[in-house]
């Protein structure tokens, strides 16, 4: 017997294909020839849209086919063979790419984190407990900062937090590289208050997603001349990670910052998240903590959470104790609003009682 699929679907940020607008640059491009291998005019055109976003003219800009992909070269490029990266214990990196960090040859350095942030003292501490350790020379160096934005909690760091590890980060001269994986949600949040340009200012380097942001698929790795990687084209194809047919990339991410797209595709999940989030609350469901981006974490009772996916799919996230489980309801750029109506419609009926 199959079991009936849910007709709500909250689970992830990625299920829908692409964004219309992109769609429709696909099908108007189809027949036109282009150069292979990202040598095109649609990828020259998008990485100059993205360096004046990013306010960065002197940015080198390559357009990879996924997020694990472009944390694996990137790593994999920055690292001597003898060395590691300091990264959030519940990092992208640290528990949800199979271990292609480690796969590479370089050792995932895990640090405690606080709803996915980890911080300037906490990257200290770990530098400073390498360089004072007599047998250091036997150990992995931490060579490089690996952070996510917004992390896997869909938590932000403030411009203050990403300006100490900055700061940490070049005093003991290593590299620090953002993950963003789901940019467009981080800019969008009312609580930001990090812009493009701040990032390309204090990361060395960063990617902007494509994949959980109205791209088919998609990253655009934004690298500053501090951190600029010697020959990384031609590591990006000897990893077989050099698409043939670059211009899908490029084309997709032209049209994503053409007339502010991106920042729109953010805005209105983030609308969608907040709503939910409030609703939520006011049917009395308790959060494990309020979320200021687009994914919502919320504390359900066992027996709750199966009466309640049968009609609703949400995502695992872990078990908050015998009886009780965290999940998570992520919205999108292709979020419906009447999907939030009936989401919310549906609360009452498995709000706690008492």
């Amino acid at each position: 017997m199959e079991t009936a699929i849910p007709s709500l679907s909250f689970s992830s940020d990625y299920m829908e294909g692409a964004h219309p607008a992109i769609l429709n640059a696909l099908t108007e491009t189809n027949f036109v020839r282009s150069p292979g291998y990202g040598l095109d005019p649609y990828c020259d055109s998008a990485k100059e849209k993205i360096r004046l976003a990013c306010g960065a003219p002197d940015a080198e800009i390559f357009f990879l086919v996924g997020g694990t992909q472009t944390n694996a070269l990137v790593i994999k490029s920055l690292l001597r063979p003898y060395e590691g990266v300091i990264a959030p214990e519940t990092g992208h990196i640290s528990v949800h790419e199979a271990g292609a960090i480690e796969m590479g040859g370089h050792k995932v350095l895990p640090v405690s984190h606080k709803l996915g942030k980890i911080t300037a003292a906490d990257i200290a501490r770990v530098l400073d407990a390498y360089a004072q350790d007599g047998n250091r020379e036997h150990m992995v160096k931490p060579g490089m900062v690996y952070i996510s934005q917004p992390t896997e909690y869909g938590t932000l760091y403030s411009l203050a937090e990403l300006t100490a590890i900055t700061d940490v980060c070049r005093s003991s001269n290593i590299p620090l590289y953002v993950d963003g994986a789901r940019m467009a949600y981080g800019l969008a949040a009312p609580a930001n208050d990090v812009t493009l340009p701040d990032l390309a200012r204090l990361a060395d380097i960063f990617y902007i997603g494509g994949t959980k942001c109205g791209a088919l698929f998609g990253e655009a790795l934004v690298m500053n001349k501090r951190a600029q990687i010697p020959g990384f084209f031609s590591i990006i194809k000897q990893n077989g990670a050099l698409l043939a047919k670059g211009r899908l990339l490029g084309l997709q991410f032209d049209t994503l910052f053409t007339d502010g797209l991106y920042f729109e595709v953010g805005r209105s999940a983030i609308a969608h998240a907040q709503r939910l989030q409030k609703a939520l609350q006011a049917a009395g469901f308790r959060l494990f903590f309020e979320s200021p981006t687009n994914q919502i974490f919320v504390i359900l009772e066992n027996e709750t959470l199966a009466a309640l996916s049968e009609e609703v799919e949400m995502g695992f996230w872990e078990t908050y104790d015998a009886t009780h489980t965290v999940m998570r309801i992520a919205t999108s750029w292709a979020t419906r609003e009447e999907d939030v109506d009936a989401l919310i419609a549906l609360l009452p009926r498995f709000a706690p009682r008492g």
